[in-house]
Order: structure tokens, then sequence, then C-alpha cells
């Protein structure tokens, strides 16, 4: 018997029979864990954290002396193993819901959704608590226990889990009752948490739907109508633009293309003036052969048998830079962007504004 908490015969009762049963629900634990962790990867559902563990035997006793009363037995106390699932989306905690109902056997009795316990103008904790059994297929006829003792899985995003803590640690749950001017104070900060829980998700669906929009614009060819962005150039690149240029490079040595990626050039085009994706589909266009000239005085004279993938839009910037008369300020500065300001970049200008000089399309140019 532990001197720092009173239990009654009735709870020393239930206390020996979680020390009995204490190793079926440490692999209640471990199974359960192992079913949803690998369901979710399975089904591709991203979450934060998956908390798992069995009831440590002082924190029961401490319940068992609050509440003994209520559990006619031990089965009545569902959450001796726990599993808490934590996400960043208010959609995921459902996502996820689903993916419990399919994989556990779930109690409805006893399982509360938090969320649905507020009346309109009250705000709290919000969580999905389901009480689960593990399904037959992992049942053990040596241990009938394994299938038939309950579990309690949480389900709630992040900031509904800081909520929680802060709750838990301000007192709300304590022996000292909240003076209803912190208690206002209190729900204010709760109906904001759940303002932003709700706007972080509307968020993701606004731009997934922007996303999937700037993919169909880009696949469409309609290409003036896309801003250049993050976004719209990784779709664009997905369409593999600058491999014909690549190509023809590549065969100047017969060289193999070496991955390489392209998005650093992004900041580039953008600081030069570019401003939607039709803007470099031009550069594509009107740019390639002055590149492809380019490309060839840099690698006639070499043995190089590996090339960048990068080696097309670097010349093509190259170029298109060159003829807006910025010279070797121009490529200097786009190095920089690329590399980070260093004296490499200017010499790398340099050799690069000698080869332009001796090709036709240089005539006139300033530089």
């Amino acid at each position: 018997m532990n001197k720092d908490f009173q239990l009654d015969a009735h709870g020393e009762f239930l206390m020996q029979q979680y020390r009995e049963r204490h190793d079926v629900y440490s692999r209640i634990e471990q199974t359960a864990f192992d079913i949803l962790n690998n369901t979710l990867k399975r089904q591709g559902i991203y979450v934060t954290a998956i908390e798992h563990r069995v009831k440590e035997e002082r924190s029961l006793m401490g319940k068992l002396e609050l509440k003994g009363a209520k559990y006619h037995s031990l089965d009545d106390v569902t959450d001796i193993v726990g599993i808490r699932v934590i996400t960043f989306y208010t959609d995921d905690v459902d996502k996820v819901a689903v993916v419990v109902k399919q994989i556990f056997n779930v109690d409805w009795d006893d399982s509360v959704d938090k969320r649905k316990q507020h009346s309109l103008d009250s705000f709290g904790y919000n969580s999905l608590h389901y009480i689960c059994r593990l399904p037959q297929q992992v049942a053990d006829p040596e241990e009938p226990l394994i299938t038939n003792l309950r579990f309690e899985i949480q389900m709630r995003t992040a900031l509904q889990h800081v909520w929680s803590t802060i709750e838990h640690d301000v007192g709300y749950k304590g022996a000292v009752k909240m003076p209803p001017e912190y208690r206002r104070q209190f729900n204010r900060l709760a109906g904001m948490i759940e303002l932003i829980d709700d706007e972080f998700s509307r968020l993701r669906t606004t731009l997934t739907e922007y996303r999937r929009q700037m993919q169909q614009l880009v696949e469409s060819g309609h290409l003036d109508e896309v801003s250049l962005n993050d976004d719209s150039f990784r779709s664009y690149l997905q369409t593999r633009p600058f491999d014909r240029l690549n190509q023809r490079i590549a065969a100047v040595n017969q060289a193999e293309l070496f991955p390489t990626p392209i998005m650093p050039y992004l900041l580039v085009m953008q600081a030069i003036g570019m401003e939607t994706l039709g803007d470099v589909q031009r550069l594509i266009d009107n740019y390639s052969d002055d590149a492809y000239s380019l490309a060839i005085s840099q690698l006639a004279t070499t043995d190089l048998d590996i090339v960048a993938e990068t080696i097309g839009v670097m010349n093509l910037c190259c170029i298109y830079v060159l003829k807006q008369g910025k010279g070797r300020p121009g490529i200097t500065f786009m190095f920089d962007i690329l590399n980070g300001r260093k004296q490499e970049n200017i010499v790398l200008a340099e050799n690069i504004l000698e080869q332009a000089l001796t090709l036709p399309f240089m005539k006139g140019v300033p530089v």
C-alpha cells in the first residue's frame, strides 16, 4: 500500500488487478501503436507525433483515490493504455479518426468528441477520444485479454495539444476556482486558438487549390496568366522545359547530364525582371540558340563528359543579362544570387564575358 494515497479495499483490489495485467497492457500499447503508425504511413497521412504509454502506477492510484467508487471493475478504467495522435490541421484529425475506425473496434458508447460538447458561445478543450479494442486479427488464444481490454486514442491538433497543457498548468482542473475576470480572459484565448486552428486548415485548402489551378494553367500553355513564383515554377519544371537545350549542349562532348536542382534560378529570373512563366518560356524560345553557342564556347576545348542540368538555364540567363547591356556586373550579380557574394563570381563572370565577346550576338551590345 502506498502511503501517499488513501485507497479503500475496492481501490486496493483494482490496483492488484492492474499489477497482474501490466504485461498485457504493455502488449496492447505496443501492438496498437504499431498498427496505427504503420497504417497512417501506408496511407500517406502525416502527423506531428504519436505518443503512447501505459498509465503509471502512481497516476492510477491518484485517479482511484479521487474517483474509485465510479469504477465497478478495472475494465471501466479505459485510459490505462493511452495513445495520442497530434496533427497540424483540424481536418487531419478527422482523417486519423477514419483510420482508427477502420483498424480498431471502437466502443461508441464511451467515445467522446469534445469538439461537439461546447455551446455556441463557449470555447475550451477540443479533442476526439475513441475507446477501442484491438482487432481479432491479433487475438492470442493463450491471452484473451489482448483483444478484450479497452484502450483510449486521443486525436487533436498541435494547437489543441498546447492548449490542453496550458489549461492543466494554470490550474483549470485544480482545486482552486478561477476568478471570473481570469475565466473571461481564459475563454477569450481559447476562442483565439480555435480560430487559428480553423484558419490554418482553411489556408492549407486555399493554397492546395491555388497550386492545382497553377498546374492546370501550366499544362494548358496559358503561361502569361501564371505569375512567376515558387509554386508555379516548380510545376513548370515538371514539364522539363530546359531538356532540349541541355541535350543539345551535352551532345557537344557526348556528355552525361547530371541531375542538379534548377529551382535556385527562380531568384535569378525574378531579379532580372521576369514576372510570369510566359517570360520564362520566351527566354527559352528566343535565346536558346545563343545560349547553345555560348555553352559550346565553354565546352569545345574541354573533355568534360558530365555536365550539370543547370547548364542550359545558366547560359540562357547569361545571354539575357548580356543582351540587356548589364555586362560583367550583371553576370556577377547573377552568380552572387546563386552562390553568395564571393570573389570567384567576378572571375567567373569575366570568363563568360570573354567567351561571349567572340560570338556574333554580342556585336553592338554594350559591355
